[in-house]
């Protein structure tokens, strides 16, 4: 085999430990800011809070720093050459994290660091109410085991989503247990009739029908709806009342009544059980805009700025090093592993400073662009704004500009917003201005809001009506703003 050279030209691009930490740190919430700077403390022992306030002497040190010969040590560990070929994955994993390095979840409060954040009620899960009301059953051996399986089956909304044969096999299969369809069927409508009612159906037909009957055994006048949804269940999905009123034979004032009473029923009979007020669910703002007689005024929340130190004894410890004159081995390796561990403390303390200014000067960005609505809260005042505009205003990578606005929320005298909400594309006027698409999905939203339920708007008549505004849209581009604000079709909007 011939032996040939060639030359190779490679386009590569490398992050430093320090760019990797900050890239991470900047998906940090403020609620686990604390939490994350808190691990820092307890895994580098030369890494403290600044109880007295700024570190004096954090200059000095990396001037004794970049005195100190490297001539000195025979041996090198985390020098700069080390870092040259670090895999970028190593640090920046999408799965769960170990204990001590960061959280890239792009909700606000991961489970683990919420449980020791904050103080939720202690309540009882939806599935622990269930085996609750089974005990009460009074079932043994085969039963029992019959109706743990199917317990088990039943998923947070309150649904029994497998099939009575399947339920069949896994008892076969998982418990030896050799049980009939007939026989699970039986225990099936006897946990039907638990708490909360239409647990256990296996759609929402049936759902439905279990709670009305649950009305008509405490003497509730439903036949009507009883039989509305038994006979005409597609029909009341569609909204196609009319048929409903025909096959009934009934006039309005009934069709009103039924509608009214099915309406009232509980599509998600597990939805309410076990779970925890979104009320009561905690979003920490990273950013504070006031407004001052008219001027606003930017401020970042204090906890996304802790003071933090070299610790003292650990800078003492190098100081007694550099001043003495034996160097064995053991102590070499012991000033290596103290400068090793403030190199580390150093790089957070940057990484914290910089993730603060890549904060303020990203919102800062997008307050200037987006003023009038800071001023106002009126949504029609948004500007048209990209990832690409406040990356040219800022000099950041938009990619860094897209880590905070994913992540970071702004609180204003009108609501606390994602800084992501304020992004949007542009569509032209009549006048050839540039508006932008949150615009016109607010006056597209303000329509509907004041049509008249009985004769909804079409996605036609919406058209038209943004078009005699001056705003140049088509109707598929009017339907798929409908759907991105989750608004259902005309049809299914009107109401009796």
């Amino acid at each position: 085999m011939a032996l040939s050279q060639s030359l190779q030209q490679k386009l590569l691009q490398k992050l430093s430990p320090q760019q990797i930490q900050l890239m991470k740190l900047l998906q940090v919430p403020t609620a686990n800011l604390e939490t994350r700077i808190k691990e820092e403390l307890e895994e580098n022992p030369a890494l403290e809070l600044d109880e007295e306030g700024h570190d004096e002497n954090a200059d000095d040190l990396k001037d004794e720093f970049s005195e100190s010969s490297d001539e000195d040590y025979e041996e090198r560990d985390g020098s700069e050459e080390d870092y040259n070929d670090i895999d970028v994955s190593d640090y920046v994993q999408d799965g769960d994290d170990e204990v001590g390095d960061y959280k890239l979840r792009d909700d606000n409060y991961p489970e683990e660091d919420e449980g020791r954040q904050l103080p939720y009620k202690t309540e009882a899960s939806f599935y622990e109410t269930l085996i609750d009301q089974l005990g009460l059953l009074h079932l043994e051996g085969k039963q029992q085991t019959i109706a743990e399986q199917i317990v088990g089956s039943i998923d947070e909304d309150g649904y029994l989503r497998r099939e009575t044969s399947a339920i069949v096999d896994d008892l076969a299969f998982r418990q030896n247990v050799m049980a009939t369809e007939e026989e699970v069927e039986a225990i099936i409508r006897r946990i039907q009739l638990f708490d909360p009612p239409g647990v256990g159906a296996r759609d929402l037909r049936e759902c439905l029908l279990i709670q009305l009957q649950r009305l008509k055994d405490e003497g509730k006048p439903v036949d009507l709806a009883i039989k509305a949804i038994s006979r005409y269940f597609d029909e009341f999905t569609k909204k196609h009342y009319e048929k409903i009123q025909r096959g009934l034979n009934i006039d309005d004032e009934q069709l009103r009544e039924v509608m009214q009473q099915i309406i009232r029923l509980s599509p998600k009979p597990g939805g309410n059980v076990g779970e925890i007020n979104k009320a009561e669910s905690y979003v920490v703002p990273d950013f504070f805009i006031l407004n001052n007689a008219g001027k606003l005024e930017l401020t970042l929340n204090s906890r996304n700025a802790p003071e933090l130190r070299i610790s003292e004894g650990y800078r003492d410890m190098l100081k007694d090093y550099e001043r003495g004159s034996k160097k064995d081995k053991r102590q070499k390796e012991a000033v290596l592993f103290i400068k090793q561990k403030i190199d580390s403390a150093k790089w957070f303390i940057d990484a914290i400073k910089q993730r603060q200014h890549t904060l303020l000067s990203t919102m800062g960005a997008i307050m200037d662009h987006q003023y009038e609505f800071f001023l106002t809260g009126d949504e029609t005042e948004l500007r048209p704004m990209i990832l690409k505009d406040i990356a040219e205003k800022t000099f950041l990578d938009i990619s860094t500009v897209s880590r905070v606005a994913n992540s970071k929320f702004v609180q204003t005298e009108f609501g606390t917003y994602r800084l992501k909400f304020f992004f949007s594309e542009s569509l032209s006027t009549d006048s050839g201005e540039e508006v932008s698409t949150r615009e016109v999905k607010k006056i597209l939203s303000d329509f509907i809001e004041a049509e008249d339920k009985k004769h909804p708007l079409s996605d036609e008549r919406l058209t038209e009506l943004l078009q005699e505004k001056g705003y140049n849209i088509a109707r598929r581009t009017v339907a798929k703003y409908r759907e991105q604000l989750n608004i259902p079709v005309a049809r299914l909007r009107k109401s009796l």
